[in-house]
C-alpha cells in the first residue's frame, strides 16, 4: 500500500428528520442562498422543512440549476450571491446541485474570471463561502469532498474542479428524501455509485486489503439493494443503505493509498 494522508472534515448527519440539525450548523446572522434544480424539493415537502429549520435565519433562493450545472447559470448565481450579500451556500437535491453551488461558493469570492476556475481545476481557488448539503439524490458522493463538474453551455466544455475549500462543512442524508425518486434517477444513481466505486478498484494491485475488501462490500451492497430499492421504494432500511454507500464510494476512502486512474 502506498504512503497516503487522510482528512476529512465533512460532518454528516444521517437518517429521519435530521434536516432540522440545519440550525445547528448555519450563524443564526447568517444571509442564506438556498440552492435547487428543477423544483421537485417543493412538491415532496423537502423545501418546506428546509424553510422551517431556517426560521428566524434570513434566506434566499436559486433555482433551476441543470444536471451537468452550466456555468452561465451559476454566474447569475453568483450575482445573487453579491448582490444580496450572501455569507452561507445551502445545495438541496442531487450531485449537480451539489458541484455547482461548490462552484458558485468559489466563483463568489474569487478575484479574476471565474472561467479560470474551471480551465484550471480550481487550482486557483484561495477563498470560498461555506456550504451545506442537503441530499437527495444518492449518486456522486459530492456531499463528502471536494470535487464538482461544471459545463460550459457555450462550448459543451463539461470539466473537473477540485479545491478543498469548496468541500461542504456539514451534508444531511436522509434516505426518506428519496422516496419520490423516479425508478429511473434511483437506477441511474446506483450505477453512478458503482463506477465510482469501480474505477478506484480496476487498478493495479499494491496489497491495499482495506480498500480493496471495502470496496467489494460497497458492490455488493449496492447489487443488493439497488434492484429492492425499485421493487420496495418506501423500504427505509434499503433507501438508507444506498445513500450511505453512494456517499462512501467518493468520499476518498477507497483511493487512500492506491493507485489512481
Amino acid at each position: 500500500m502506498n504512503n497516503f494522508s487522510f482528512r476529512n472534515p465533512t460532518k454528516i448527519h444521517f437518517g429521519k428528520g435530521q434536516i432540522a440539525k440545519i440550525k445547528e450548523e448555519i450563524p443564526a446572522d447568517a444571509r442564506v442562498l438556498i440552492t435547487y434544480g428543477g423544483g421537485s424539493i417543493k412538491k415532496n415537502g423537502v423545501l418546506a422543512q428546509v424553510h422551517a429549520a431556517l426560521e428566524n435565519i434570513t434566506f434566499f433562493e436559486f433555482g433551476g440549476i441543470e444536471p451537468n450545472p452550466h456555468f452561465e447559470t451559476l454566474m447569475n448565481a453568483v450575482a445573487l450571491v453579491k448582490q444580496e450579500k450572501i455569507t452561507y451556500l445551502l445545495a438541496v437535491g442531487g450531485g449537480s446541485v451539489v458541484d455547482g453551488t461548490k462552484f458558485i461558493a468559489g466563483a463568489a469570492l474569487y478575484d479574476g474570471d471565474p472561467l479560470e476556475m474551471v480551465y484550471t481545476r480550481a487550482a486557483k481557488v484561495k477563498a470560498a463561502l461555506p456550504l451545506g448539503c442537503i441530499l437527495t439524490l444518492p449518486a456522486t458522493g459530492s456531499e463528502m469532498n471536494g470535487n464538482a463538474v461544471v459545463t460550459r453551455w457555450e462550448t459543451k466544455d463539461k470539466m473537473g474542479m477540485f479545491s478543498e475549500l469548496m468541500r461542504p462543512t456539514f451534508s444531511i442524508l436522509d434516505p426518506e428524501t428519496t422516496y419520490s425518486l423516479p425508478a429511473r434517477q434511483v437506477g441511474n444513481g446506483v450505477v453512478d455509485a458503482m463506477v465510482h466505486i469501480l474505477e478506484q478498484y480496476m487498478t493495479y494491485p499494491v496489497n491495499g486489503k482495506v480498500q480493496d475488501y471495502y470496496a467489494e462490500s460497497l458492490l455488493k451492497i449496492l447489487m443488493e439493494d439497488g434492484p429492492q430499492a425499485l421493487t420496495d421504494p418506501m423500504n427505509y432500511d434499503v433507501r438508507a443503505n444506498i445513500m450511505w454507500a453512494a456517499t462512501q464510494a467518493l468520499n476518498g476512502t477507497l483511493s487512500l493509498g492506491m493507485p489512481g486512474d
